[in-house]
């Protein structure tokens, strides 16, 4: 599955143009390399993000083949790391 459409279906972030926009400005990275959109997702892959003014870093327990509820929607990820960070 891409990455930017991992992103809505597992709710990291909730539409997919903005998940797009973030990828386009190099704030993810997969396994620690920046990430485009189009990049594939697979069990096990360890995803940062910086996304407003958090940074995200989790681990991809699932990837589905199509589009989930939003309570299995939290099954996919499992949350590593989260922290603020600052905005200049």
């Amino acid at each position: 599955m891409r990455l930017d459409k991992f992103f809505k279906v597992s709710r990291i972030i909730k539409r997919r143009p903005v998940a797009k926009t973030v990828l386009d400005n190099k704030k993810v990275k997969l396994n620690g390399k920046i990430s485009k959109a189009g990049a594939t997702v697979s069990v096990g892959d360890i995803i940062e993000l910086e996304y407003f003014s958090k940074y995200m870093k989790v681990e991809v327990l699932e990837v589905p083949s199509g589009n989930t509820k939003k309570d299995e929607a939290e099954e996919l990820f499992k949350i590593l790391e989260v922290k603020e960070i600052e905005i200049n």
